[in-house]
């Protein structure tokens, strides 16, 4: 079955040295593990004053391995002229534009993200929020940005009857405390990567498939910041079908963009 990953990254990491930031470690990662495509991200680009050379840079990257890897470039919706980069995403075929607004000193769910979520639902490209990227425990001192909160991303989905939001390395009460609080109508535009989410002995991730819908769950490691084994042992470790394991490797998420 196909499997793509929607929380992968090349480029540095500005708050330790990573030796397996490159291109060829992430496909060699991807061949040990048959992922057959992932979306892409510039990692050091969350701190980018102007995202654009980080998204030119991904952009190089991606040409060379445009078999298997998809861009996600960022937009940082308090800038001047943030709709170009928002267009030359579209114009890449790009599946998502990512947004850091924790990282850029944004209101995550104030007038700039609610203005860029509506142009990105008139695009019809999705936001892809990333609630954090390291556990508090393991962050640099530098590192203060805080969390995405989970009432940004009801405020965000509310915001916009278009708008589609993919959000990353979300733990289970982040999953619940956004889901339970949103309307049907309103959550199927929400989709959910898996990366942070505990599997077995403790099982959040099954009692979320029960309790949300495993439809609205998909694949994603967080390379190289996270060991991708971790998230694939998860999925071996759940008693699915061959179905329900498309689903989440690479089915939910067709439909969801489709």
């Amino acid at each position: 079955m196909t499997v793509t990953d929607v929380a992968a990254f090349v480029g540095d990491y500005p708050y330790r040295r990573i030796s397996n930031a490159t291109a060829g470690w992430l496909l060699s990662q991807m061949d040990r593990l048959s992922i057959e495509w992932a979306w892409v991200g510039h990692l050091s680009s969350f701190l980018y004053k102007d995202p654009l050379p980080g998204n030119v840079a991904l952009e190089r990257i991606v040409d060379r391995h445009s078999d298997r890897f998809v861009p996600v470039p960022v937009v940082h919706p308090g800038l001047p002229q943030w709709e170009d980069d928002l267009n030359r995403a579209v114009s890449l075929g790009a599946p998502a534009v990512r947004v850091y607004p924790m990282h850029l000193g944004l209101d995550p769910a104030g007038g700039a993200m609610r203005v860029l979520a509506a142009a990105a639902g008139a695009a019809a490209l999705p936001l892809l929020l990333t609630v954090r990227f390291e556990d508090l425990r393991q962050r640099h001192p530098l590192d203060v940005a805080g969390d995405l909160p989970a009432a940004a991303v009801r405020t965000l989905v509310r915001s916009d009857p278009d708008v589609k939001i993919i959000v990353t390395h979300a733990d289970r009460g982040f999953v619940e405390e956004v889901h339970f609080g949103l309307t049907p109508e309103e959550s199927v535009r929400l989709l959910w990567e898996i990366s942070w989410i505990w599997g077995p002995p403790e099982n959040h991730l099954a009692q979320l498939f029960e309790t949300v819908g495993i439809e609205q769950f998909t694949f994603g490691t967080g390379m190289p910041l996270r060991a991708p084994d971790s998230t694939m042992a998860k999925v071996d470790l759940l008693n699915l079908t061959n179905g329900e394991r498309a689903q989440i490797m690479s089915e939910n998420l067709e439909q969801w963009t489709g």
